[in-house]
């Protein structure tokens, strides 16, 4: 029996981590000190410095490893997007899901971080991780929230986006080699605009809450001749849809204000959509926010959620790394829960539709841009932003892939006072020959 300690950092490492990993590590790995362990015909991880040592000790799992990732001490050969795959099977497959460090092991992790000389305090974390302050959900957190998200810059969202700047998921409706993401955001939002009646008759008012840079607020102008008011509160983006109003003329149309939801004077309107945005209002402010969409919406009127989901049990908040870096108190729930919440306010909720597959194919054209565009992005953000969006899209990619988030369209209707909600009862693309 061979009790000779391993010698190295990759193989006291790989040695240290086998209880977690069922054995064998799942990628081929490579320390500061040029050791290796693992197979070689798996992933190959780099560990650059003893500083991931360190981090992990402070923050074990995601965090650590994701900040240790976007500072490149910790790297990746090749695609990251294979490499995590790879990862992500193994800890399936191999029922690691629900194993967590023991004291015992972090303990033993602590010894080989001293004899390494990577113990100490906690690291600064780095630059690109969000800083938020103020109580929860209050106005002025909600705006540094968004403002760390949404305020990056518009100039990398142009590289990543399509022309549209539509950030969220497009409605893929061909296959054709010449469809394009552009094409299935154009399609997307149409099929909103339909959904909630702009196409009834021309000059509805309009209320898009959240606007963003604008996609629908421009889409219902100019083909549906809507009047439009949408809401952001991000001083970027409303200095860029601005700036696309006055290019096409439309300043007659479409008003973009500085303005929460919570604070919207002129209602109801004819018509209200909210295209991703209610991730970012929190648990408990989700009554409020839906009995928004509801006081401004006419008796009669539509009113269209797009909203991303998680399953009961999963991280609502999409995980340590997400809401350090990216969304800073984002919160999803199952579908159902969120239809519960909406009807609560009143409404009444007519269609739910499921759009998980049509996300995977938009983030994997983001990817494909970013990646393409790679030194534009890094000339433009810098280098450790840069290995943040690349994480961000890949795993979020992964997640819509794999059933781990989804993403719905949620159409309700605000009554009038007998019940009447001016929806046809048949819908005719549903019913087709008998048999």
């Amino acid at each position: 029996m061979n009790t000779t300690a391993p010698t190295g950092v990759a193989p006291r490492l790989a040695d240290l981590l086998a209880p977690f990993v069922g054995g064998e590590l799942p990628v081929h790995l490579e320390a500061w000190d040029g050791s290796v362990a693992g197979p070689e015909s798996a992933p190959h991880v780099r560990v650059n410095s003893p500083s991931v040592l360190r981090r992990l000790l402070w923050s074990p799992g995601e965090l650590g490893a994701a900040q240790a990732y976007v500072t490149g001490e910790l790297d990746v050969d090749g695609s990251i997007a294979d490499a995590l795959d790879h990862v992500w099977s193994e800890v399936r497959s191999r029922d690691l899901t629900a194993v967590r460090p023991t004291p015992a092991a972090l303990a033993k992790l602590a010894k080989l971080a001293k004899d390494l000389g990577a113990l100490g305090k906690p690291l600064a974390p780095p630059r690109s991780q969000a800083v938020v302050k103020g109580r929860l959900h209050s106005l002025l957190r909600d705006r540094a929230a968004i403002s760390h998200h949404y305020d990056l810059s518009n100039d990398f969202y142009e590289l990543v986006l399509d022309s549209h700047m539509a950030y969220s998921s497009g409605y893929w409706t061909s296959d054709a080699p010449d469809y394009t993401l552009d094409d299935a955001q154009r399609d997307k939002l149409d099929l909103v605009c339909r959904k909630i009646g702009l196409d009834a008759a021309p000059g509805q008012r309009f209320l898009d809450v959240g606007c963003g840079w604008g996609s629908l607020s421009l889409h219902a102008a100019e083909h549906y001749d809507a009047r439009v008011v949408g809401v952001t509160i991000s001083r970027e983006q409303k200095a860029f849809v601005d700036k696309r109003i006055a290019n096409r003329g439309l300043q007659d149309r479409v008003e973009i204000r500085i303005q929460d939801y919570r604070e919207i004077p002129d209602g109801p309107f004819d018509a209200v959509a909210s295209i991703e945005m209610g991730e970012h209002v929190g648990e408990k402010n989700y009554p409020t926010y839906a009995a928004a969409l509801f006081s401004n919406v006419r008796p009669g009127g539509r009113v269209l959620v797009q909203q991303m989901s998680r399953k009961e049990g999963d991280n609502p908040g999409g995980g340590a790394f997400i809401e350090s870096f990216i969304a800073p108190d984002m919160y999803m729930r199952p579908v159902g829960r969120t239809v519960a919440m909406i009807e609560e306010s009143g409404l009444e909720v007519r269609d739910v539709h499921a759009m998980r597959e049509h996300y995977v194919r938009t983030v994997d054209v983001w990817t494909e841009r970013f990646e393409a565009r790679w030194d534009d992005v890094v000339a433009l953000v810098g280098e450790e932003v840069a290995r943040v969006w690349r994480l961000y899209l890949v795993g979020g990619g992964m997640a819509f892939r794999d059933g781990r988030m989804g993403v719905d369209q949620i159409l309700a209707v605000r009554p009038d006072e007998r019940g009447h909600v001016g929806i046809d009862m048949v819908r005719p693309q549903w019913v087709g020959a008998r048999p």
